[in-house]
């Protein structure tokens, strides 16, 4: 086994650990490693915009699945990103923060400094979006996200059935309202893919106390006497251990970051007992608290008319309440210019596709070892649908669509919503349908869970409980979801990390939100 020795060790080149990895090396006398499972993100597929559908279950995804979920009657694709930039190298790339209860609500519940007053220098200082609110808009930072889908016709008149609906509409999602129909922001630049590994971590690596090593399966982590001193990895038909003088920082993901605690022995001392695994760290919330955003798919508008072509951006989007009840938006929901539909469902050629998507999902699920073999995918169960209230909010959803349907703004095509039919349903047969119709949003979160209680996996300063030297910085440490796509809230807490790291307070680029 070679040894190499460096002060922090970053494992998962994902967007979290782009970020970090990058943020790290500007101390030049810091000697940071990245170690990524996957390849390089500068290919064809993963830069252009329309390419994303082909990337899912590609070579640039670990192509996981979910156990069977009883509360859907199959098992799910799992999509998470193995290239470097992770799964934002191979999402839709809409870049959406969350509401400010979301991040108010973490605070309250024991993740203290990261309300959204807290956090949102760090969104501000991961963007440069010069035209925008400078109370909530960044300038000079690495990411350029923009507004999409103005030139999607589609879209264009599902934004005016809803407005006609009542919908608010809101000229930018990432500013004070997260609430209403808008365009949303997507990462896409000079007509490509960006990420954080193309925006943060490429312009990095020309500085010499960056290391990056792709094509490297971290094995598990050393940890003596309760310190974890380094990772061992697999690359090139040769094991390596990589110490780490100063800190190792997870950064693998919501599935990657607690099976590698698990690996090492930190989590159910009975659970990974059974596995031939010695416990170090008695920690039985790792891998639990999964939470994910379900999806609806396959409920479209059959025209009878042609319809514009595809259009394979993010596009105008409603985000909704579901109730007076709701603190925040609890339903995300677009009209896609194409047949969204999952394998178990039939085609439809010339539809428009209604993507309704739950935000504050209530069910929870888990991450758990499948065997101490580190090369062995994890089991993944999210547990869909099985609290009833996700399946009644997914209900009003159906609803909500078809109310825009009901304004008229699709009629010049002709045809026919799935969602009146599917509002024509006894209870029991609507419930029955929306359980067929979900699928996955793919923004897997919460395993490695954030707070200040005892059973919290990582404390406020994403420290891991009971293992000095050794922090996790990715959407695993998130307590909840945040109420729309996950991608830009885990860049948002590679930021912060690497100010954790380095003992810094908020820093540049945000005089404006103080």
């Amino acid at each position: 086994m070679t040894t190499e020795a460096f002060d922090y060790v970053v494992v998962g080149g994902g967007t979290a650990g782009c970020v970090v990895a990058a943020r790290l090396t500007e101390d030049t006398q810091a000697s940071v490693l990245l170690i990524e499972a996957g390849g390089d993100e500068r290919r064809a597929d993963v830069e252009s915009p329309e390419g994303w559908p082909s990337l899912l279950g590609s070579d640039a995804d670990w192509a996981f699945e979910t156990v069977l979920q009883p509360g859907t009657g199959r098992a799910c694709p799992a999509a998470r990103g193995k290239v470097l930039g992770g799964s934002g190298s191979i999402n839709n790339m809409v870049h959406l923060r969350g509401h400010a209860a979301d991040f108010d609500g973490w605070a309250a519940a024991g993740a203290h400094g990261w309300d959204h007053a807290a956090v949102l220098p760090y969104f501000r200082r991961c963007e440069d979006v010069p035209d925008g609110d400078p109370l909530y808009r960044g300038r000079g930072g690495p990411l350029n996200p923009r507004p999409s889908g103005t030139s999607d016709p589609v879209g264009m008149r599902f934004a005016a059935g809803a407005e006609r609906a009542g919908h608010e509409r809101v000229g930018d999602l990432n500013a004070a309202s997260m609430l209403g129909i808008g365009f949303p922001d997507a990462l896409i630049f000079s007509d490509r893919r960006e990420s954080t590994a193309s925006a943060y971590l490429r312009p990095a690596m020309v500085r010499p106390n960056l290391h990056v090593r792709p094509n490297a399966l971290a094995r598990g982590l050393r940890i003596e006497a309760g310190r974890c001193t380094g990772v061992e990895y697999d690359r090139d038909g040769a094991t390596h251990l990589a110490t780490a003088a100063v800190e190792v920082v997870l950064c693998a993901g919501a599935v990657g970051s607690p099976h590698l605690l698990l690996l090492s022995g930190v989590g159910s001392a009975d659970e990974l007992a059974a596995l031939g695994i010695e416990p170090v760290v008695h920690a039985p919330e790792v891998g639990h608290n999964l939470q994910d955003h379900p999806l609806l798919a396959g409920i479209r508008y059959r025209s009878e008319r042609p319809l514009p072509p595809e259009y394979l951006r993010p596009t105008a989007t409603v985000l909704a309440r579901s109730g007076p009840d709701s603190v925040a938006p609890d339903l995300h929901i677009t009209a896609a210019g194409m047949d969204f539909h999952y394998e178990w469902q039939h085609p439809l050629p010339n539809s428009i596709t209604f993507a309704i998507g739950l935000m504050r999902v209530r069910s929870r699920g888990a991450v758990r070892l499948a065997s101490a073999d580190p090369t062995r995918a994890p089991v993944i169960d999210p547990g869909y649908l099985a609290d009833p209230a996700d399946v009644d909010t997914l209900i009003t959803g159906v609803e909500l669509v078809e109310e825009i349907v009901q304004t008229g703004v699709f009629d010049d095509w002709g045809g026919f919503s799935e969602t009146t039919a599917l509002l024509r349903l006894g209870r029991a047969e609507l419930e029955s349908a929306v359980r067929d119709a979900m699928g996955s949003y793919f923004h897997l979160a919460g395993t490695c869970r954030m707070g200040s209680d005892s059973r919290a996996v990582v404390d406020p300063e994403l420290r891991v409980a009971g293992v000095d030297g050794l922090r996790v910085a990715d959407a695993s440490v998130m307590p909840t979801l945040v109420s729309c796509n996950s991608n830009a809230a885990t860049v948002m807490i590679g930021e912060k990390a690497a100010d954790l790291l380095c003992g810094r307070r908020t820093r540049g680029n945000d005089a404006a939100a103080s």
